[in-house]
């Protein structure tokens, strides 16, 4: 039996700043299982700081009980906690939050990930605004993510854009203050209440926007016949 004399080269880790295509940044990461959110952002690689409650975990929390909520009386969409998505070969983001209709925009791979660009994206920014709002910002409006929404938690600040003609526009609130998805209809927000941590008025809101006629007739054109 013959055997080798060099040693067998394992699979090097992932590590922040490397550049990587999408092949290879999903070879690495399924070897480290104890690496629980790193991402691809036009070829980088970026993996999370520790999280801390105050600036991401509660209002990640916040933000999923709105978008959960909509799931709930809007019968097929789906609504995703930090999923990976295949974007393009050059960016495969793990965004805080998804909502999409499959077979639109995106769709679900025989391996269980999304593919293409969700309508609506959602990131809880803290240490992580620079890269939200600059080159995640700049993959998902080519790639036509219609929505993204930024909570920019140290400012308590809220960003909606919405995709038209080529770019992100941000969105502005109506006269009552409120924010609406031109995507998803009755998905409406009011950012102040949001990122005043006042829920019960969140949902409130939330509630006018799916008792209107235009969140009713989306659901009707959602439901199979």
């Amino acid at each position: 039996m013959i055997t080798s004399t060099h040693p067998t080269l394992a699979i090097p880790p992932l590590e922040n700043g490397d550049r990587l295509s999408q092949a290879e940044f999903e070879r690495r990461y399924q070897a480290m299982p104890a690496v629980t959110h790193a991402q691809l952002i036009e070829g980088v690689v970026y993996m999370a700081s520790p999280l801390r409650i105050k600036s991401h975990g509660e209002p990640h929390g916040d933000m999923i009980g709105w978008l959960g909520n909509y799931k709930v009386a809007t019968p097929g969409v789906v609504l995703g906690i930090e999923p990976t998505v295949r974007l393009d070969p050059d960016n495969e983001p793990q965004p805080d939050a998804v909502l999409f209709i499959p077979g639109r925009q995106a769709t679900i791979s025989s391996d269980d990930f999304i593919v293409g660009a969700p309508e609506l994206v959602v990131e809880i920014a803290a240490s992580s605004a620079t890269i939200d709002l600059h080159a995640k910002k700049s993959a998902y409006a080519r790639n036509q993510v219609q929505e993204y929404l930024v909570w920019r938690t140290l400012e308590q600040t809220l960003d909606w854009f919405r995709w038209v003609e080529g770019e992100y526009r941000a969105q502005t609130p109506d006269a009552n203050g409120i924010l609406q998805s031109q995507v998803f209809p009755g998905l409406w927000l009011d950012p102040f209440a949001l990122v005043q941590g006042a829920l019960a008025q969140v949902l409130a809101v939330l509630q006018q926007g799916i008792s209107t006629p235009a969140h009713q007739e989306f659901v009707q054109k959602l439901t199979p016949r």
